[in-house]
């Protein structure tokens, strides 16, 4: 039910006493090129309050990276990847960087559906970083939340032709809930009147 400032708001219940152990942070960022083309970037971090000993690096300080992987997706208006650049700045292993320029892979490949499953048959597994992979997939969002919006403010796309990508891909965005039928009635497909 909306309010006055919007939706209502449905927290977490209070939680028992506990204490903190690990940490990720997952930021991302779309940028518009002079060029043209879109930068989709993200950092996955995790810390943990403890320190520890790792093989590879010694003693781990409470609050350092276990693991910092950075991600840069270029892509076009079309979602398509153009170039893609991978850091693995911090990581418990030394074989944990071999593996970057394995994402190179993705170039070519379109951010729509089956992305993800595209994703997996050419760098899954041990092909791949699971931590870096995951990340792929914010960036995926964040590309449709950094280009759609703004294409449709420039006229360059017309949602009463083109079908909005994020219909039916959650309960919200439904073709048959009141979310389509208010803001994109072109696309709605049956259900309450």
């Amino acid at each position: 039910m909306a309010g006055p400032r919007g939706p209502e708001r449905v927290p977490l219940p209070d939680p028992v006493a506990r204490h903190p152990l690990h940490t990720r942070v997952v930021e991302c960022r779309g940028y518009r090129r002079d060029d043209g083309l879109w930068d989709i970037e993200g950092t996955l971090e995790d810390t943990k309050t403890y320190a520890f000993d790792n093989l590879m690096r010694g003693s781990v300080r409470a609050g350092e990276p276990v693991h910092r992987m950075r991600m840069r997706l270029t892509v076009d208006d079309a979602m398509t990847v153009r170039a893609v650049a991978t850091a693995s700045d911090a990581h418990p292993y030394g074989t944990c960087p071999e593996v970057t320029p394995a994402y190179d892979a993705l170039v070519g490949l379109a951010i729509r559906p089956g992305w993800r499953k595209q994703i997996m048959e050419r760098i899954g597994g041990v092909r791949g970083c699971t931590h870096i992979t995951k990340l792929l997939e914010d960036l995926a969002v964040v590309a449709f939340q950094t280009i759609g919006p703004l294409l449709v403010r420039e006229g360059k796309v017309d949602l009463s032709v083109t079908r909005p990508r994020h219909l039916d891909r959650c309960h919200a965005m439904r073709a048959d809930g009141p979310v389509v039928r208010e803001q994109y009635p072109a696309w709605r497909e049956g259900g309450d009147e």
